[in-house]
Parts: C-alpha cells; sequence; structure tokens
C-alpha cells in the first residue's frame, strides 16, 4: 500500500525505556511501533524546551509523517544516530498523514510549541515558509556538520530555497517510476542484450510492449491504479506533461499552462486504459496486487512500493518512466527537514539539532534500502548504493523529477491533486474530452489563486 497517499493510522514513538535482558533498544522500539496505535496525545505534541536526559545528552522532539514500512525504517535510522553519542536523544512523534500533519504543524509553529525537527514534503515549503511557519537553515553551521549545496542535486536543493534562503533540506527523492517483471518482459521478447528492458522511446513503441507483454500474463500488460486518488492521477499526468517540455505556471492571478501538452498527455492515457494495456478502471490497491501476483508486466508506482515488490517473490526491475514525448521527466516529492519557527531558540539546542540531521543524511543508506532514493549524494555515489537493485537502475530519475508547480495550496497532501480527480476523473474512467477535462481543472486552480495564502 502507498504510504503516501494513504494513513489509516499514525503512532507515537516515544523514548524508549531501557531494554530488558536480551532485548536491543531498537528491537524495544520497533515492537513499540508495531503495537501501538491512535495519533499522538495532545500533551505530547508540545516543543521540547531545551534539556538533557539522564545521560546528559540534549533532547530533541522529531516530528513526522511517516508510517507502515517507512515509519519502521526511520525509526531504525533515529534509533541508529542516536547510538552514535553526539550529544542529543531524538525522540519521535508520529502524525497522521497529509492535511491533519500540515495543520497540527502550523498550529504549533504559531503557538509556540514548535518541534526541534520536522519533517515536510518538499513541494509543501512554498506553502509555509512566507508565513513565517519555519525558521531558515544556517548554511555555515549547517556545513560545519559535512552538509553542503554541493551534495546535493541542483533541483533538489533549489526546492527548498526561498527569496535566497533555505528553509529545507531534503532527505530523499521519491519519483514515480516503472517497475517491470523480468520473467514476463523475457518471455514477451522485450529484453536487451543487458537483461534489461530494452528502450523505448515512443507512445506506439510503449502501446506494443505492454501489448507484448499482456499476450504473455493473460491479463493486462501494464497496472496502474487511479480511481478515486487525484495523487496517483496527478503523477501519472504531469510526468507525461512536463516529458512534452510544458510548463505550469502558478505564480501569477491565473493558470499559465500548455493546453495542447495536457491534453496529447491525456489522450496517451485513455490508451493506456482500454482494458487490454491496463485496466479501465483500476484503484491503487488492486493495481499492487495484480503486479504482485504476476497478472501484469509492467507497474506505474512510486518507489515507496519497493520493498512490496520484493517481498512479492517476483523477478522485479525497475527504471524512470520511459521518455515517450521529447523530455526526460518524472513527477517527484521529497522528504525534507525542517525548522518550525521558534521565536527564541536555544543555539545549543539548534546546534544538537543540526547534528541530528546531518547524521541522517549521512547515514541515509537504510533510506535507500526502502526504496527511496537518497537525497545526499555521497551515499548514492557509494559503492553500497550502486550494488543495490533495482535502485541504482531508477536512480536517474532524481536528475529528471519535477515537483508539483509552486503554489500555496499545492503539494503532497493538500488538495490540489483533489482537484485534479473532482475535474478530470472523468476523462480517464469514461473516455470524456480530454479538453473539457482539463479546463475544468484550470478553471479550479484559477479560483484558488483568486484567494490568498490562509498561513
Amino acid at each position: 500500500m502507498d504510504p503516501h497517499r494513504y494513513a489509516p493510522r499514525r503512532l507515537t514513538a516515544a523514548a524508549a525505556a531501557p531494554p530488558g535482558p536480551g532485548l536491543t533498544r531498537r528491537q524495544m522500539l520497533l515492537g513499540s511501533l508495531a503495537a501501538v496505535g491512535g495519533v499522538a496525545a495532545a500533551s505530547s505534541l508540545a516543543g521540547c524546551a531545551p534539556a538533557a536526559s539522564a545521560s546528559g545528552a540534549r533532547e530533541l522532539a522529531y516530528w513526522h509523517l511517516l508510517s507502515g514500512g517507512d515509519g519502521i525504517n526511520m525509526a531504525g535510522l533515529v534509533e541508529d544516530v542516536n547510538g552514535l553519542d553526539h550529544g542529543y536523544e531524538a525522540t519521535q512523534t508520529v502524525l497522521a498523514w497529509g492535511a491533519p500533519y500540515y495543520t497540527k504543524l502550523a498550529m504549533a509553529s504559531v503557538g509556540g510549541r514548535s518541534p526541534d525537527v520536522a519533517i515536510m514534503h518538499a513541494s509543501r515549503v512554498a506553502g509555509y515558509a512566507p508565513g513565517g511557519l519555519l525558521d531558515p537553515w544556517d548554511l555555515d553551521l549547517l556545513a560545519e556538520f559535512g552538509v553542503e549545496e554541493s551534495n546535493f542535486l541542483e533541483r533538489v536543493w533549489a526546492k527548498g530555497g526561498l527569496e535566497g534562503e533555505q528553509f529545507s533540506i531534503a532527505l530523499d527523492s521519491h519519483p514515480f517510476v516503472m517497475m517491470y517483471n523480468l520473467d514476463v518482459a523475457d518471455q514477451a521478447g522485450v529484453l536487451g542484450s543487458d537483461g534489461q528492458l530494452a528502450p523505448i522511446e515512443s507512445p506506439d513503441q510503449f502501446l506494443e510492449v505492454a501489448r507484448a507483454m499482456q499476450a504473455v500474463t493473460g491479463k493486462h500488460g501494464l497496472s496502474y491504479g487511479y480511481l478515486g486518488d487525484g495523487a496517483q492521477m496527478w503523477r501519472l499526468f504531469y510526468t507525461f506533461y512536463k516529458q512534452h517540455g510544458a510548463d505550469f505556471d502558478l505564480s501569477g492571478e491565473k493558470a499559465v499552462v500548455d493546453k495542447d501538452a495536457a491534453v496529447a498527455s491525456l489522450e496517451f492515457i485513455q490508451q493506456l486504459l482500454d482494458g487490454t494495456v491496463a485496466t479501465a478502471s483500476g484503484d491503487y490497491g488492486t493495481a499492487v496486487s495484480e503486479f504482485m501476483s504476476g497478472e501484469s508486466g509492467m507497474f506505474f508506482t512510486g518507489v515507496w512500493e519497493l520493498p512490496t515488490a520484493k517481498n512479492s517473490g517476483l523477478s522485479i526491475d525497475a527504471q524512470p518512466i520511459p521518455t515517450l514525448f521529447g523530455t526526460p521527466a518524472a513527477y517527484a516529492d521529497s522528504h525534507a527537514f525542517t525548522l518550525p519557527h521558534q521565536s527564541t531558540p536555544d543555539p545549543e539546542q539548534r546546534r544538537a539539532s543540526y547534528q541530528f540531521v546531518a547524521d541522517l543524511l549521512q547515514n541515509s543508506l537504510g533510506w535507500a534500502e526502502a526504496g527511496h532514493i537518497p537525497a545526499y549524494q555521497p551515499i548514492v555515489d557509494s559503492p553500497d548504493y550502486q550494488a543495490l537493485l533495482p535502485q541504482a537502475h531508477y536512480a536517474p530519475a532524481a536528475e529528471i523529477l519535477n515537483y508539483d508547480p509552486e503554489a500555496w495550496f499545492t503539494g503532497s497532501g493538500s488538495d490540489f491533486q483533489n482537484y485534479f480527480l473532482e475535474t478530470v476523473q472523468s476523462v480517464y474512467l469514461n473516455g470524456s474530452d480530454a479538453a473539457a477535462g482539463f479546463d475544468a481543472f484550470v478553471r479550479r486552480v484559477d479560483v484558488q489563486l483568486a484567494k490568498p495564502n490562509p498561513v
């Protein structure tokens, strides 16, 4: 299940008690994450005043919205860096994905009860930083801990910047990619001499490959779920839209878009949803199940689904979605570290926060093992990462990623992708007129552009 779209329950990982005989602290923490349900209690949402643990380490409050496999992996990373004895002890508070998380984060910043560090999607920073809800990073201080702009891909670093200041530091990028079943591809005769999928360079060629795979599976060539899911709809549309080299500018009073590119992208998606290449009416869960049971050859999904694919027992590989319209491009977002606003931050507490973030970045290979592409490039360039497959095969997607168009109402967990669902789903589901559907979406976006940023 996609943890970036679905969030049935969220947990609070409090600082673990000393482990009993035979148990490590990590086992205690992971066990509590698996056993405890519900969101954080209100009393635990207060930001930490400067404090020290019994060991003398400074206690850091760390908020994020990662659950499921991502939550367990993050718990492990935090446990690892806490164990470095770098003068801090970070305690996680995990809150409900989407609007609940971002609302609580804004309220905490306004109310003077901010955590020391919080994860945000990079696509949400533009809506928060202008309202004073985030403090900028001191890049000189960050550099003292070995983290500099040169350690990141240009577009990933740039997404955290606003008006000359850096408001977020990316942990990863998580693009929309294409997984494929190696056995099905082999039987369909579409593998290259290197054992990977042969290059696909046009819409017609993609359809041919998908139909060849459908002839093997007897069901579908491609799994892609979108029904009732604006995020899934938008991820694929925006990938193809940007492959046309098109811009989507929300900086003015009206959206400036390339309607021809939008219509061409939507009409190609309609070709995919023909019942043979892909089902015409599948939701996300159906697509996951179909691909993991070997009933399709390819799967459009996010990198976060890699653990599920590996656990399926299938022989799979993955790559960026093929460039079908001339310009390499992929939809993506990033989990990014932010400093929620504090009126009078304690300098030593802030210094400990910087050390904590640097340690997480520099020890993020475990995050890569779960599928995400580390933003800290020394990890990506390392032999250990290059040996990870299929991660190393789809890592180039980070070099061609495209975040949501920038506006106060866009980004992961916002209503922007729901507007796309409301106005365009009939184009996907019923073959409705693509131009009319896209026009309706743009009109809905223009309504939002006429409103002021509420934060």
